[in-house]
């Protein structure tokens, strides 16, 4: 059975689309199990009823007509109770129902099990007999564990619209689903509405997304230029290793030039441009379906054809995309880029005027796209897996960047209700602009310092320009990541000088190194099954003191002239990584001073972000200088949460009581020994949450420069007594969405409802 389940996961990933993944199951499960039949059932979700999709042994007349509502038959007890129903003879069981047109009288042992996908039914798997007998415990464990692998298919395949042709995507006569959800992790705030253009990397087959040829023939002869160029290259690589191959060897190469003929692949691409795609969409799904049918063949060599024909697809496609590079690209006046891996060089393709909005199918709140779109302000929502990217170029879309959520084709009462929000949040931006000249004191006169979280040289201007008061976290890797080798002592001083001078006399707090992770740089790969557990942060810098040394040498040197230099440790969850790592940095402060410079060993400090170092708090307080907490980690560890996981990100709750009462915790234990303690994270960039934080004792406030208006202005709205009752009520709550209505509603009867996250459409609070 094994080996059977192998090769129906194999083959239905492999499948083109839905209805060929349903036909191919049903096949495949009646003969492994050597039934009479097979079928499958899925959940409509406008009609709420079973309807038969795929059949082996019923009527196949009835595939698409015969449907079951929810309290219907053996079938919808099934999916009522999400379990399996085995029955010796289904047609003595009280629910069941005899539909003439399946012909499934004739049938009498009965098993059903539920097609579940992230706690919801899709569907039931079913299969009967003749026999009156109870299937074995080995098939029903079978056919559950066939219904897991296929849930993710189905769901997958739904999402993507994956069933529709490309003719209708293309401007076909298909019905358009208005207000379509895709749902990610939200990488930057604030509301785009616009139109989709999608990004694709040079030669990525798989990326390229559909579009309607604007002009047929040029793309026809695009095509046929480029896959001449194919044929010389191809001929010239055979000429120069003509010495050097045999016969045989020299005989592949005549194999890929009949690969090219008219009557193959080639002929089958201009068909797609003829019908109404352009020429890198028809490629890609050409051979996308020769890869599929290659990869299914039992015979070794003809499976290994597969290769050569992704190698030819690719090739075909540079010489394309060098083509179209030569035209201008239009985009449109309301870009929302889409890519399935956006990077930053993406950022650059769209003018900044156009410019609303991003997505990526892959990818993280962290990654380096991420940031640079927080730090831009522009409205990022990532890991959207589940988006048909390359079938929406040119959609209209509504982007959600406070929920990670994406609408394609929205309706016009949902662009109306997303833009009202759109020109609010407008109108209150211009109202903060106000408030940069003013400190951040509360009404009854305490003073509450704001700082940034920078890591490019643009984030300097931006975070001036809000009346930033210091820079609390200043990431370091960020140059590292920009770059395809580890920057030299010299460019790392040139770097960090730049930030320093601009904010000097203020204090810059530089963190160490912090690779590893969801942070990896292209020329220092570390693979690891948990990367999240494993070498990253201290633990890295420390095992390479050549890279730590340099680092810090650099900011020492940088530092000359400014004295506003803070070196902060990142992920350290014990005494002797803060000793080795200040011995490290005592020796590099002796290497410069011996060579002259006046240098001065800086503040050190530590980040509390692991559960081991909460506890340890007071005493690393007596080892360093100052103590930040990095709110987004910590949460992560505390809750066992990926946040940038888009399966579990609502499981994130940085209001999470437990969350909560660490936090208070660090604050409290950190004032024990009299050393200032600050946070930088997502819920002091929150005005409900820099309130309670303001509340617990922190020093500093440090978040990105963008929310520091609103954090501001919540905090002048606001007196220190009020925000230390918020918080005693707060503290004595114990369910994290209870109290961020419990914030937003506060804030709201101060007057601050404006300050808030909005209310947004389609989104359960």
């Amino acid at each position: 059975m094994l080996s059977v389940l192998r090769k129906i996961v194999q083959e239905v990933s492999a499948a083109p689309d839905l209805e060929s993944v349903l036909d191919l199951t049903v096949r495949r499960i009646q003969r492994a199990m050597h039934t009479q039949v097979c079928s499958i059932y899925l959940l409509d979700t406008i009609t709420q009823r079973y309807v038969l999709k795929a059949t082996q042994g019923l009527n196949l007349e009835a595939v698409g007509v015969v449907s079951l509502s929810p309290t219907e038959g053996v079938v919808g007890l099934v999916g009522q109770r999400a379990e399996p129903i085995n029955l010796e003879d289904a047609s003595l069981h009280p629910s069941f129902i005899y539909v003439q047109s399946t012909g499934e009288e004739r049938f009498h042992a009965f098993l059903g099990v539920p097609i579940i996908h992230q706690g919801e039914v899709l569907g039931v798997l079913v299969v009967q007999q003749h026999d009156r007998r109870r299937f074995d415990e080995s098939e029903e464990a079978f056919l559950v564990t066939v219904s897991a692998q296929l849930a993710g298919v189905i769901a997958h395949a739904e999402a993507t619209g994956s069933i529709q042709p490309v003719g209708n995507n293309l401007g076909g006569t298909a019905k358009i689903v208005q207000d379509r959800r895709f749902s990610g992790v939200a990488g930057a705030p604030g509301i785009a509405i616009g139109q989709v253009f999608v990004a694709s990397l040079p030669a990525d087959l798989e990326g390229v997304p559909d579009k309607r040829a604007k002009n047929i023939e040029r793309e026809v002869e695009a095509f046929t230029e480029a896959l001449e160029q194919v044929r010389h290259d191809i001929r010239e690589v055979s000429k120069s290793l003509s010495q050097r191959l045999r016969s045989d060897e020299q005989a592949l190469f005549d194999v890929y030039l009949r690969m090219l003929e008219d009557n193959a692949l080639a002929g089958q691409v201009v068909e797609r441009i003829r019908a109404g795609n352009w020429a890198q969409g028809a490629l890609r799904e050409v051979v996308a379906e020769h890869v599929r049918q290659f990869s299914s063949m039992d015979d070794a060599y003809l499976r290994e054809r597969a290769t050569d024909i992704r190698d030819l697809g690719r090739r075909i496609l540079s010489h394309l995309q060098e083509g179209v590079g030569s035209h201008e690209v239009e985009y449109p006046d309301q870009t929302v880029l889409i890519a399935d891996d956006l990077s930053p060089a993406m950022l650059g393709l769209v003018p900044e005027d156009k410019l609303v909005g991003l997505v990526s199918v892959s990818g993280s709140g962290n990654s380096h796209a991420a940031i640079l779109a927080r730090s831009m302000g522009i409205p990022t929502a990532m890991g959207v897996v589940d988006l048909p990217y390359t079938r929406m170029d040119g959609r209209d879309i509504i982007l959600d960047g406070y929920t990670g959520r994406v609408y394609v084709n929205p309706s016009d009462d949902l662009k109306n209700a997303f833009g009202e929000i759109l020109r609010e949040e407008q109108m209150i931006a211009a109202g903060l602009e106000t408030l940069h000249d003013l400190p951040a004191q509360t009404t009854d006169g305490y003073r509450m310092p704001l700082w940034v979280n920078t890591g490019l040289t643009s984030d300097v201007e931006r975070s001036l320009e809000r009346g930033a008061e210091g820079i609390g976290l200043y990431r370091t890797e960020i140059p590292f990541m920009t770059r395809d080798f580890f920057p030299s002592e010299q460019e790392q001083m040139h770097i960090y000088r730049r930030q320093l001078e601009a904010f000097a006399p203020r204090p810059v707090t530089m963190r160490t190194l912090d690779i590893g992770g969801d942070k990896a740089l292209p020329y220092f790969p570390i693979s690891e099954e948990n990367p999240f557990l494993g070498w990253r942060g201290i633990r890295v810098t420390l095992d390479h003191p050549e890279i730590f040394l340099v680092q810090v040498r650099a900011m020492l040197r940088a530092a000359l002239g400014y004295g506003n230099l803070r070196i902060m440790l990142p992920m350290v969850t014990c005494m002797h990584e803060i000793e080795e790592a200040i011995e490290q940095i005592d020796r590099a402060v002796r290497e410069l001073q011996e060579e002259g410079l006046d240098v001065e060993r800086p503040p050190i400090g530590i980040m509390v972000e692991v559960p081991a170092a909460v506890y340890l708090t007071r005493r690393f307080a007596r080892k360093v200088d100052f103590i930040s907490v990095g709110s987004n980690d910590l949460t992560q560890y505390l809750l066992a949460v990926d946040r940038n996981n888009p399966r579990v990100a609502d499981l994130y709750a940085p209001y999470h009581p437990a969350v909560l009462k660490v936090l208070q915790f660090i604050a409290q234990e950190a004032r024990k020994e009299h050393k200032t303690v600050s946070i930088c994270g997502e819920m002091a960039a929150d005005p409900g949450g820099a309130l309670l934080l303001m509340a617990m004792g922190y020093d500093v406030l440090s978040m990105n420069s963008n929310n520091l208006p609103k954090v501001k202005s919540a905090i002048r709205g606001c007196s220190l007594a009020k925000a230390n009752s918020l918080l005693q009520r707060v503290m004595r709550m114990d369910d994290a969405e209870a109290i961020h209505q419990y914030l937003r509603t506060s804030l709201k009867k101060m007057g601050l409802g404006s300050l808030t996250r909005p209310s947004l459409p389609g989104r359960e609070d």
